[in-house]
């Protein structure tokens, strides 16, 4: 490469090998390292360690990652302490869960070692394929290192790790990152999207581009006091940063589409619901068994919502006093960034109020690709949602109503807010991978779209293996060239499957183990209607 005058960086990442990570920090200008795994063995072992065994541990760890702090700080280069949610070690597991906790304290050992030994030059991730969880983990790093003092901010590369491909991948990746660069943490970002590498740098450019105008901005130098910035005065956050859960709302009914006087319940814990304005209904409603699952729920205008501005004191005041719950909204014409605008609602009104998101406050002014539009969406709908706020959402800067609701739809399935459809995590082709990811990726989709609500993890490796595929129902892992194991859970269960087999044998582990069903042949077509 620099025969040929190519001066772009080369990052090495490495698992398992300490080994082959000093081999490459002889020669790349960068080495990625996870904790999970430079060090440690995998072996979901339950074992309670004593403060003397787990300190013979670290000092263990420190024999073993030490000569790599040492060689890249002869040479000058970087390094990525990496960690990842599906591949922490047994012993981090054992002390702090599978948490945003351990997957931070899993990162501070490595670096506490590298500082010991004066080498600075590193950045922390903090990956995972569910959003919620890697929300909370980044957060929660930045506020243990705002802790520790001025001389821990270190740089924070962001990622949501196997995202996937197409419109699914995006919208997870800008619900996890967007968010947090919202919210002003972040420097650098990868998209990772289970599709040829460069379609991953258009994705990624818009992402940071669009974010500054989306400023959330949960103040990073005040996190772990729990204060945001939404105006230009600090407020006390109306949910927990590094702890999911749904604001307590009450249940109301709001009139069913139709004229059947039927009602629909929302808030409390009842599905978050997809609303519509009438405008964009009329334009579909000849096409409604159409639609699939993405058929719209409530109208905008029939369903009774108070459109206030969270500044306005005496709206506030009026709603918190009025006997029975509202069913609550930012007005279009408030001059705040959408995230700011409903985490102040959020703050001052009475959580027995549901409230409405929105992707966009005001019209869309000027034409634009759908791209832009879905990262808007997914960042401010999805950023809210992940932090609990939320009982139902209005995509409006989407002119064709039928991508509008699927848009929703799917937004509401990569938040984990609501499961309508199979849940794919594939991680992105690399050197190690084992076989074509995309071409894998769609067959099995194409055998397995219909089980809804079920999680199967496509990974081109063992790397990416039985630690990456967290909470996955059923796995898909390359073992070795032309071969592929089958997981249920994180347990490997059927070996060395020859690939040309291997779809049909999944077919027939998830009919084993009770969760297939067969496709129904005469469910109707899901079609983007405009």
């Amino acid at each position: 490469l620099r025969e040929l005058g190519c001066d772009v960086p080369i990052v090495a990442d490495i698992h398992f090998k300490p080994e082959a990570a000093l081999e490459a920090a002889k020669w790349v200008d960068k080495v990625r390292i996870n904790p999970g795994n430079y060090a440690d063995s995998k072996k979901f072992v339950i074992r309670e360690y004593t403060n003397e065994q787990y300190a013979a541990e670290l000092q263990r760890i420190r024999e073993r990652f030490s000569p790599l702090v040492e060689l890249c700080k002869k040479r000058g280069i970087a390094m990525r302490i990496g960690t990842n949610h599906g591949s922490l070690s047994d012993r981090i597991l054992n002390r702090y869960g599978d948490t945003p906790l351990g997957m931070v304290e899993s990162a501070l050992e490595f670096a506490r070692i590298a500082r010991d030994l004066d080498y600075h030059d590193f950045v922390f991730s903090m990956k995972a394929s569910n959003p919620k969880v890697m929300i909370e983990a980044y957060r929660l790093l930045v506020a243990r290192l705002n802790e520790l003092g001025p001389d821990w901010n270190y740089p924070i590369h962001l990622g949501v790790t196997e995202a996937g491909e197409g419109e699914d991948a995006r919208i997870k990746s800008a619900i996890g990152i967007g968010s947090l660069l919202a919210d002003g943490i972040g420097d650098t970002i990868r998209v990772s999207l289970t599709e040829d590498s460069p379609h991953e740098i258009p994705v990624a450019k818009a992402l940071v581009a669009l974010t500054s105008t989306l400023t959330g901005r949960m103040s990073t130098a005040k996190g772990a006091a729990n204060t945001a910035v939404t105006t230009s005065e600090q407020i006390d956050l109306p949910f927990d940063p590094f702890s999911y859960q749904r604001r307590a709302s009450e249940m109301i009914a709001a009139a069913a589409i139709g004229d059947s006087g039927e009602r629909i319940q929302l808030g409390g814990e009842e599905l978050i619901r997809v609303i519509v304005r009438r405008a964009a209904y009329d334009k579909i409603a000849h096409k409604i068994d159409k639609l699939g699952d993405y058929k719209p729920e409530i109208i905008f205008e029939d369903a009774k919502i108070e459109e206030i501005d969270p500044r306005d004191e005496k709206a506030i005041e009026r709603l918190n006093k009025s006997a029975s719950p509202q069913f609550v909204t930012v007005r279009d014409d408030v001059d705040l960034a959408v995230i700011a605008a409903f985490r102040l609602l959020a703050a001052q009104l009475d959580p027995r109020h549901p409230i409405l998101l929105k992707d966009e406050l005001g019209r869309k002014k000027a034409e634009r690709d759908f791209l832009h539009t879905l990262l808007v969406a997914s960042t401010n709908i999805g950023s809210l949602l992940c932090d609990g706020i939320g009982d139902a959402i209005l995509v409006q800067g989407e002119e064709a109503p039928g991508q509008a609701l699927r848009l929703s739809y799917n937004i509401l399935q990569a938040a984990g807010s609501r499961i309508f459809k199979t849940d794919y995590v594939a991680c992105p082709s690399c050197g190690r991978t084992l076989f074509n990811l995309q071409t894998t990726t769609a067959k099995i989709k194409a055998a397995t779209s219909h089980l809804k609500g079920l999680k199967i993890a496509i990974m081109g490796c063992i790397v990416n293996g039985p630690g990456e595929m967290a909470d996955a129902d059923f796995g898909y892992v390359g073992g070795a060239p032309g071969k592929v194991n089958l997981y249920v859970g994180k347990t490997a269960v059927k070996f060395n499957i020859p690939e040309a087999e291997a779809v049909d044998r999944l077919q027939d582990l998830i009919l084993e183990r009770g969760k297939w069903v067969e496709p129904a042949s005469a469910i109707p077509t899901v079609e983007v209607v405009s």
